[in-house]
């Protein structure tokens, strides 16, 4: 493997890493003040859908019918 191989196989590596930082980040609710509109953007999403389990759970009788 070449140095310039090397160093390529590393950025990709730190790009990962640094995805996977955002993801989590953004998972975790905590991205909503990003200057990243994608980011802002999934930390909506994650929002929208966090609401609609929250309401189907809510809606869901624990008590079994007879």
């Amino acid at each position: 493997m070449t140095p310039e191989d090397e160093l390529h196989a590393l950025l990709e590596a730190d790009d990962l890493l640094k995805t996977d930082e955002l993801l989590d980040t953004v998972a975790r609710g905590r991205a909503r003040d990003s200057s990243d509109p994608a980011v802002r953007l999934l930390g909506a999403l994650l929002d929208d859908v966090s609401e609609e389990v929250d309401q189907r759970r809510s809606s869901v009788s624990m008590t079994p019918s007879t």
